[in-house]
């Protein structure tokens, strides 16, 4: 049994445990997450999406091998003990080829997967729910459980061929809307009735009957199901326990299996509980991460235009903004509206289209210059508490070095401090 299989039997055993996932390839929210789990002594979810991460190297450029050896150079920089630290894999289908006929993604799909299980990610959210060239839209949960099971063998077989072992979790179900933030309005947001939850289920548990892989449904710890939290570019949808009533009390009839949360960025610290509460014991995190670094960035710019002369200041916001007006690729097609709100959307978005930014050499020029030109310099508390203040407090406390980049992490901790709070 692996340390989250334990966890997730805790939660079904009346335990009030949840775990964060992390769904961030920033090295700094990684970094932050790091010292925050071994601040806690605990075990670290780390996930890669399909998207994200691939055999072709994904938008990232790194595939699954490439990622898992980033987070072990991390771990041993900071000295995180890596048998702490759990790889997940999300979403990962056909997705990113839903452009060729099913066969063909699915072919693809086949190698992602083993790529993932090969490089050691041990929980994998198997999502096939996306439609391929010339089927039918939406899909049957036949047609969706029946890809899932395909290749749920192949990451068994890959698993025995490498490590000798099949001990891999899964998870099943997909969220609507689309994960990353919901692009329209939110007015209809709708919870998964209780009969779609479990017609998932009984679909996927026939399906890996058909591959004959019955001893392994066990390990299908996590349904994904839509619980009424959402964001979009400048909405959030908040959990109201009551309409996941239902669903709540639904999952019980499953021995082994609990709730997986998407899209929670941005939730309250009481929804964050009231969701583990629910059996929503898998709470994803990603641009709550990036949008917290975001702020401390633009904070600390704020206190940097205060200190030093035009000249020597480093324009981040300005570059960030020349950046992405010269390569809208990641953002054009999800910020609509005229020039001034595209251009709040561009900085201040829920979704956080600016986390695509970051690597970029010009930009990341800019971040270095920002953090050398404030560490030459003893920030004024007076700064810190007007852009800062709940970094100000334990800097005040001596809980936080005054030090740019101690600061940007204890703002990214800020989110995670919030989910830990629900999870223990």
């Amino acid at each position: 049994m692996t340390d989250l299989s334990g966890l997730i039997a805790r939660h079904k055993q009346g335990e009030r445990v949840g775990i964060t996932s992390v769904c961030s390839a920033h090295p700094w929210a990684i970094e932050a997450a790091m010292r925050f789990a071994i601040e806690r002594n605990d075990l670290l979810l780390v996930e890669a999406t399909s998207n994200q991460v691939d055999q072709e190297g994904g938008y990232t450029g790194m595939t699954p091998q490439d990622f898992h050896q980033r987070l072990l150079e991390q771990a041993k920089t900071l000295a995180f003990d890596p048998a702490r630290l759990i790889l997940g894999g999300d979403h990962l289908g056909p997705n990113r080829w839903q452009h060729l006929p099913a066969e063909q993604a699915m072919e693809k799909a086949d190698v992602l997967v083993a790529c993932y299980v090969a490089a050691g990610f041990s929980k994998i959210h198997l999502d096939c729910s996306m439609s391929c060239a010339g089927d039918p839209q939406p899909l049957s949960d036949e047609i969706v459980a029946g890809r899932a099971a395909r290749l749920a063998k192949v990451c068994e077989q890959t698993s025995q061929e490498h490590f000798g072992q099949r001990n891999l979790v899964y998870v099943i179900g997909t969220e609507v809307p689309v994960p990353g933030g919901a692009q329209e309005s939110l007015d209809e947001l709708q919870v998964t009735e209780v009969a779609a939850a479990r017609a998932t289920i009984e679909a996927h548990r026939q399906a890996f009957a058909s591959q004959q892989l019955e001893d392994i449904w066990p390990r299908v710890i996590g349904l994904v199901v839509q619980p009424g939290v959402e964001f979009s570019h400048d909405e959030v949808v908040d959990f109201i326990p009551e309409k996941a009533r239902s669903l709540s009390q639904f999952i019980n009839d499953y021995p082994h299996m609990v709730f997986e949360a998407h899209s929670t960025d941005y939730q309250t610290p009481q929804a964050y509980r009231a969701l583990v509460d629910g059996h929503f014991a898998i709470l994803k995190v990603g641009p709550a991460l990036t949008f917290a670094l975001r702020e401390a960035l633009y904070a600390l710019e704020n206190i940097e235009r205060e200190l030093l002369p035009a000249g020597q200041c480093s324009n981040l916001r300005a570059c960030l903004e020349q950046t992405m007006v010269a390569q809208p690729n990641f953002w054009q097609k999800y910020y609509a509206g005229n020039d001034r709100q595209q251009h709040f959307s561009r900085h201040y978005s829920y979704s956080d289209r600016l986390r695509y930014y970051w690597p970029d050499k010009q930009v990341q020029a800019a971040v270095d210059r920002l953090l050398t030109n404030l560490a030459d310099e003893e920030i004024p508390l007076p700064l810190l508490s007007q852009y800062l203040p709940q970094q100000y407090l334990r800097v005040r406390q001596q809980q936080l070095a005054n030090e740019p980049q101690a600061l940007v992490r204890d703002r990214i901790t800020d989110v995670l401090r919030d989910y830990a709070a629900a999870c223990h």
